[in-house]
Parts: C-alpha cells; structure tokens; sequence
C-alpha cells in the first residue's frame, strides 16, 4: 500500500477551513446576527420619527454599546469557568428576554426609558452568543488553519449583521413595515440559536474551557490580569477596539447623512449597506486565507489599518463630492467591506500571544471588539455637532492609523504567522 492509501480522509469542512464538528454552527450564528442586524440600517430612523433628538438616539445606541462591551469580554472569562455553549445559551435568552419589552412597551408606545433600558440589557445578549462561540472555534480549531476558521466566524458574523440583515429589511419594510420587521427578527434570532445549541455537539463546548482548577473569580480576574502579564494582549485588544468602531459610528449618522443629506432613499441605503458588507463577507475568506500564508500581523497592518483609513474617508467625500451617485458610493462602500476584513486574523493572534491563557486573551480581544459598539456611537454623539460629519469620519481614520502603528508590534519571534 502507498503512504497515499493510508492516509487519513480530511473531511469536507476541514478543507475548507472550519471544524468539522463546528461546521453547523456557523450557519447557525449567521441566522442569529440576520435576526440581530435587521434593524441595523433603520433603527436610528426610526427613533427620529418617533420624536427623539439625534442626542437621545446615540444614548440608546451607547447603553447597548457599553452592555455589549462587558458581555463580549465575559464571553471569554465565562467559557473558562462554564463552557462556551452555556455562555451562548444565556446570550440567547437574554436577546429574546429584552426584545420583548423593548417591542412591546417601548417602541410600541414611544417609551423612551423603556427603550434605554431594554434595549441597552439587550445588548448583553448578542455578544455573549456570537463571542462565545468565537471562544470555542478559538479553542478547538488546529493552529494550522485557525485564520481561515476564523475568517469564516467573521463572514457568519458579517453576513447577518449587517449584510442580510440590510437586505432582508430593504424588502420587509416596504411590506411589513419597521415595527413587523423587527417582530419577524426575532423568529430568525430564535431559530439560528436553537440551530447552533441543539445541533452542535462538539465535547468541549459544553465543559469548562479553564483547566487550572482556580476558583471561578480567579479565572475571571486572570481576563483582567492577562494585559499586563502579556503586555502584547492589551495592545491587541486596543486594535480589536478601533477595528469596528467606524462600522458602529457609521449606524449612527450614515443612514442619516446619506438619505437627507445625500438624498438616496431608505430602500437605497440598505442596500448600498447590505453590499458593503456582503463584500466584507467574501473578504473576510479571502484575507483568513491570505493571513494564514503572509502572515498575520501583515494582514492586519496593512490590508487592514491603512486599507480602513483610506476607504473610510471615502465613504464621506465620494458621495459628497459625486452626491447620490448610487454605483461610485457603492463602491466605496465596497471598498470599505474589503479592507474592514483585512482585520480578520486579530482573533487568531490574540489566541497565540497567550497560549497558556487562550480564554483569557481572548476575553480581551472581544472586550476590544465589544467596547467599539458603544465608542463609535459616543464619538458620534459627541463629535457630530462640533466637527459634523466629516470631522467624525478623520476621527475614524486617524484611529486605523494608529492601531496601524500598534499591530505593526506585535511581533514574537519563532512565531511564523506573526511576522
């Protein structure tokens, strides 16, 4: 016999760079962020016609932010002490649990406190779901291909929010209207949880990550700790932080800008957002890949913050220059969607710089990419009546300049993917 003959089969999935045993999940989570991303590119709207100042509409949109900040960086500490998949399992009952009222009392009736505070507990249960099982693939998937994994997280993730999500709403809203389609989003967010919790039976999910035996406080002191333990992980964590805040900021005002200040129509914007990020979605694949080859901190660096710093500027001055010029902002959309991606492989870095401490650093690196949920609303609250928008969008690209010039460090010898 060869040494072809005997050779174990890989499976499909492993080819293509998941876990086998994780493949269904993906899908899964990509029907939990559609259900989460369909209010994406209309809820801000929406609470302007009910009356709400821009100022009390990034409040809401910051409550969630700051919420999801802590939930994504408990995702990690939790999986240590619990197990990713009853981490996921409270995302899930906490999303549902908090739509209710903020649909029904709060939307419903104009009930701005209702929805402060439903809306910003909500914002627990997104990050706990999608990171948690973040969490698992990182703690699974083999070093050899746990960029492209990665990627494929991140596709998932981009896929539902915004991208299908946009898309979805671009069509249900002239039908159902807003307040039916944010009904309708909670059938898909019910749906793709129930796919990932009762269909993935991968053994780790469901023990605690941690095997140290620490009393759980430790473990969850170890998530803080970890920063200056391995001064690289923080700085990771602060690139994890400015990758999306542009993309949380730009919820805030884009819709606002582009539909009446540009002039495009609701149904336009959603889906000049629905394809930016479709792009991102492709992209994410494709620099998982690339990364896994060139290096990941190349990647990150230059795919990632110079290629970010550029195209968001364009989204400003492509459609202020060109007005509502649907093809080029489409494509300056679409180039945005490219180089937001080149950002993929910061998870799989942050689960190397630490390998003794994996949940751990990566409870760092998801309370960086949770944090920017609440900074970029906060830097538009909070910018947009001194600077306007354009001052708000050199903001965001002086921000990829700088985690340019972070990830540019973080560096460790021996490690090939790090170079």
């Amino acid at each position: 016999m060869t040494d072809q003959s005997i050779q174990p089969r890989i499976p499909f999935a492993e080819r293509l760079g998941m876990h086998p045993q994780l493949a269904l999940g993906y899908l899964g989570l990509l029907l939990f962020m559609v259900g989460d991303g369909v209010e994406a590119g209309f809820l801000s709207p929406l609470l302007m016609d009910l009356h709400f100042s821009p100022a009390r509409v990034a409040l809401v949109f910051t409550a969630y932010g700051v919420t999801a900040a802590v939930a994504s960086w408990l995702s990690g500490a939790l999986s240590d002490i619990f197990g990713p998949k009853k981490v996921m399992w409270a995302g899930l009952l906490i999303w549902i649990g908090f739509e209710m009222p903020f649909l029904s009392l709060g939307i419903a009736h104009a009930n701005y406190s209702i929805i402060l505070l439903s809306y910003g507990l909500r914002g627990f249960g997104y990050p706990l779901f999608a990171y948690g099982f973040l969490v698992w693939v990182a703690a699974v998937t083999p070093e050899r291909y746990l960029g492209t994994a990665i990627g494929w997280f991140w596709s998932a993730r981009t896929g539902g929010l915004p991208t299908l999500g946009a898309l979805l709403a671009s069509f249900s809203v002239p039908l159902l209207g807003t307040y039916k389609t944010l009904w309708f989003s909670v059938v898909l967010v019910a749906a793709g949880g129930l796919i990932v919790l009762l269909g993935v039976n991968e053994s780790h999910g469901t023990t605690p990550l941690s095997t140290t035996g620490e009393n759980p406080l430790r473990v969850l002191f170890t998530g803080v700790s970890i920063v200056w333990k391995h001064p690289k992980v923080g700085l990771g964590g602060i690139v994890a932080t400015i990758t999306t805040t542009s993309e949380f900021g730009f919820l805030v005002f884009l819709p606002i800008f582009f539909i009446h200040v540009i002039g495009f129509t609701l149904q336009q914007w959603l889906q000049i957002l629905s394809i930016m990020f479709a792009t991102n979605v492709v992209a994410n694949l494709f620099w998982g890949y690339v990364g896994d080859r060139i290096g990941w901190r190349r990647t990150i660096t230059y795919a990632g913050a110079c290629g970010c710093a550029l195209t968001t500027l364009g989204l400003f001055y492509v459609p202020h220059i060109f007005g509502a010029n649907y093809l080029l902002v489409m494509a300056a959309g679409m180039a945005y969607g490219v180089a937001l991606a080149g950002f993929v492989p910061i998870a799989a870095i942050m689960a190397v710089l630490a390998p003794e401490s994996r949940g751990a650093a990566m409870s760092i690196m998801n309370l960086g990419s949770g944090m920017s949920t609440w900074i970029g609303p906060a830097i538009a609250g909070l910018f947009l009546p001194l600077l306007g928008v354009s001052g708000v969008i050199w903001i965001f690209a002086f921000m990829y300049l700088v985690a340019a010039v972070i990830s540019a460090t973080l560096r460790i010898p021996g490690i090939r993917a790090l170079r």
